[in-house]
């Protein structure tokens, strides 16, 4: 008997339908389902006894499955009820199925790399937030702001300051996420490295920078304009002058499902259409 957790994007009801389907189908072959929709569940039921975790939704759905397993080891299958769907492994009518395979231990698995978040507030040597990013670390001016100047260490050495709209430090997987929409490179999600790139900057040093994985980046809001720190998406902090967010590799990793290796040329031809150009 197995452990599966669904985490389901709840505004679309084709997902929350074939959630319906997959739990009725897996308790009756005997195994136990938790829900991310039932009401109550927060996380709690992701222990370590979760065998599996099935993503029903896009990307987004994804994130949230690995921000839910909090570093635990169960390894998530995502099904794309989604409209890019970069991290998920099988569309909806293959659900059952997949899940049956890795319940049997018919599967790969792809360990993507993740960010260690550290929020600082002035002078303060204690992180008063600690999170995780599967896709980017993003310091950003604050909602109807001005731009933002961030002043960026590596390793503890002063770099430059950026003037900008925001400044995204993601991972490989996070390269075709915010990153992508800033101009950034697109990266095989395999690799490992600390991509940091600038949102709108008012200023001619424009470029991604492509760092080794072991770089600490440590970003300081510089001047007295406010500005935000969002996770993934998630705001986690808002900042003020003084403030820092420190990035580094984290000692954890997502732990995707996939069947065979993830053919990253094809994803790129269907996603953008590249076929028919």
């Amino acid at each position: 008997m197995a452990l599966v957790v669904l985490v389901v994007h709840e505004e679309r009801p084709e997902a929350v339908a074939q959630a319906d389907a997959l739990a009725d189908a897996l308790v009756a072959d005997g195994h136990r389902v938790d829900r991310s929709d039932d009401p109550g569940f927060a996380g709690s039921e992701m222990d370590d006894a979760t065998d599996l975790v099935v993503s029903l939704g896009g990307d987004g759905s994804i994130l949230r499955a690995i921000g839910l397993l909090d570093g635990r080891s169960a390894p998530v299958l995502g099904v794309n009820h989604g409209e890019l769907g970069y991290l998920t492994t099988v569309e909806p009518a293959d659900a059952h199925a997949s899940v049956i395979r890795v319940l049997a231990g018919e599967y790969d698995l792809e360990e993507r790399m993740m960010l260690r978040v550290e929020v600082y507030r002035a002078a303060d040597s204690v992180a008063e937030v600690v999170d995780h990013a599967l896709n980017e670390v993003v310091v950003e001016r604050s909602a109807g702001g001005q731009t933002v100047r961030v002043g960026v260490s590596l390793d503890g050495e002063s770099f430059t300051s950026y003037a900008a709209d925001g400044l995204i430090a993601a991972t490989p997987t996070g390269s075709t996420a915010y990153a992508f929409s800033a101009r950034g490179p697109i990266v095989d999600p395999l690799h490992r490295a600390i991509q940091l790139t600038p949102v709108s900057p008012h200023m001619l040093f424009d470029r991604t920078l492509v760092l080794e994985p072991s770089t600490e980046v440590a970003m300081e809001v510089l001047g007295r304009r406010a500005a935000t720190c969002t996770v993934d998406g998630r705001s986690v902090a808002d900042l003020a002058g003084g403030d820092r967010v420190v990035c580094t590799a984290a000692d954890r990793v997502a732990r995707l499902v996939t069947f065979g290796p993830r053919d990253l040329r094809g994803l790129l031809v269907n996603r953008f259409g590249l076929a028919d150009r």
